[in-house]
């Protein structure tokens, strides 16, 4: 289905109908034994509208849609008239045609069943002698109250999307209330029917995504079951799709939500302006948060990633964790060297890039190739990129996330990031990571705070910071004295105030290791 959206004005909701077969179920139709005797096949056409007619050339007066009702008293007896008469119906598109059984047939007339069945046209007789009025008016007075239903679905809908919108919310939620009123998974894909964004109860948009190869390689197909889809676009230009998974309410219903959905969506995303991230980027920032985070199960996210277009079966993951990179730039160097993954924008100028690589290639090698092209792409020889040992299983990659992320935070700042390889790993990190990774224990807390007390105040933080770089220089005076702009007779002065307030001896390997240590915990601490 295309489902034509004008963003900067309204769109005339679909009209509701009742198909052929809801009509026959109807109570009072019931009431006059109606029996299909052609066109069977046909019962789900939508009706319209219902309309009485005698008159042989009923077709010119009917635009579509209609269900014919008609005792045929001006047909009995000439059989090209009945033929006739059908086919006007079929050329008019009517819906169906009831003829009430009577003196004028009988029984159902074989020609008009014949060629009815040809045209395809659903033929009901009703055995039973029935008021045509009251069909009209139990059919007309649904299809009323259906609209009506409709047209206030429509501006509920819109209403609650429209100031969600001026609010700013973001995608998500909008995608939940339209997941509320259709009572169905929802997915927003991309052209290439990756998904992009999901809402719904979870375990049935699990269920959805689970099937999705299936399901994308179907989405041009005919809508069925409650699949709706409506286009994204406008101003002439598509880029993605939105799908009602499975909806059991009215199919025009679900069709005009279809529509206001994605005619709230493609608002919003005009309203996002340049700055806001794509939705791509938003799609994978969820997921690989999801990861890292581990809220959620990884088995639980394997649909959502295979969904979003990563390669997950019999795979190499390589977790990566990027310092000071511009995702843009990391999505544009994996697409130049043909390295399937995502990207995805964390807190404090970190990026996370988990790559997906086939079993046989060189997942280190592979890596260095990436952060070599990244640095050059960038232009900055300092880029840090951080490395988690290669995972072939899906459900260890949030560990290796987090520890590419760990090992990352660990060389930020450090005045050795000069000196490390082109992809950091937990073994380039020493001391410095193992103590990050401690850095919330309550007794390495206790201890950097025992060790640093006489520092750990205003008056202290000019000694700290010499303190500091005197420890990472390797206790060499000269380079201490040079990169604080001190003589070296007054950085002597400053050494001996900090062995005084920490009554220890910096000349002490071992005293010194120990206040090196509660520095760095201290500093890992406080970033």
């Amino acid at each position: 289905m295309t489902i034509a959206l004008h963003p900067w004005g309204p769109v005339e909701p679909l009209e509701p109908a009742l198909s052929v077969r809801q009509v026959l179920a109807l109570e009072r139709v019931l009431a006059g034994e109606p029996e299909v005797v052609a066109g069977a096949s046909q019962l789900d056409r939508p009706v319209r509208w219902v309309h009485v007619a005698e008159a042989a050339d009923v077709g010119v007066m009917l635009s579509g849609g209609e269900m014919v009702l008609t005792t045929g008293v001006l047909l009995a007896g000439d059989e090209n008239a009945q033929t006739e008469y059908i086919r006007s119906l079929h050329r008019a598109e009517a819906a169906a045609v009831v003829l009430g059984l009577g003196r004028a047939f009988p029984t159902a007339p074989d020609v008009m069943r014949r060629a009815a069945e040809r045209c395809g046209l659903p033929m009901v007789v009703l055995h039973r002698p029935f008021p045509f009025a009251e069909l009209t008016e139990e059919v007309q007075s649904r299809l009323v109250r259906r609209k009506f239903a409709a047209v206030s679905l429509s501006e509920a809908v819109r209403t609650a999307l429209t100031s969600l919108i001026t609010a700013g919310a973001p995608l998500q939620l909008l995608l939940d209330e339209i997941a509320q009123h259709a009572a169905c998974p929802v997915v927003v894909t991309n052209l290439a029917h990756r998904v992009l964004a999901t809402a719904g109860e979870r375990s049935a948009v699990d269920d959805v995504l689970r099937d999705w190869e299936r399901i994308a390689r179907q989405a041009g197909g005919s809508e069925g079951d409650g699949w709706i889809r409506a286009e994204l676009g406008g101003r002439g230009e598509r880029w993605g799709q939105i799908m009602l998974c499975g909806h059991r309410g009215d199919t025009a219903g679900g069709r005009l939500l279809a529509d206001r959905a994605a005619e709230a969506l493609v608002l919003h995303r005009m309203l996002g302006g340049a700055s806001a991230h794509t939705w791509e980027e938003q799609s994978a920032q969820s997921l690989l948060t999801d990861l890292i985070s581990g809220v959620v199960p990884a088995r639980h996210l394997l649909p959502r990633a295979r969904a979003a277009g990563l390669p997950v079966n019999r795979r190499t993951f390589v977790p990566l964790v990027v310092r000071d990179g511009d995702p843009a730039r990391l999505e544009r160097t994996l697409r130049l060297l043909g390295l399937p993954g995502l990207v995805a924008e964390l807190a404090d100028g970190a990026t996370a890039v988990l790559l997906s690589l086939a079993r046989d290639q060189d997942a280190e090698a592979l890596a260095a190739h990436f952060a070599a092209r990244l640095r050059t792409e960038s232009g900055q020889p300092r880029t840090v990129v951080a490395a988690a040992g290669p995972r072939t299983a899906w459900d260890d990659v949030p560990a290796g996330l987090r520890e590419a992320q760990h090992v990352a935070d660990a060389v930020a700042d450090s005045s050795a990031a000069l000196d490390l390889p082109s992809v950091v790993r937990l073994k380039d990190v020493h001391l410095r990571g193992l103590v990050r990774l401690l850095r919330d224990d309550p007794h390495v807390q206790s201890f950097a705070e025992r060790e640093l007390d006489g520092l750990l105040c205003a008056a202290g933080d000019d000694l700290l910071a010499v303190l500091r770089t005197y420890l990472a220089t390797g206790r060499n005076k000269s380079r201490t004295a040079q990169l604080h702009h001190v003589s070296r007779p007054a950085l002597y002065r400053r050494l001996e105030a900090i062995e005084g307030r920490l009554g220890v001896d910096l000349d002490d390997f071992e005293q010194a290791a120990s206040v090196h240590i509660a520095l760095l915990a201290h500093d890992a601490q406080q970033s």
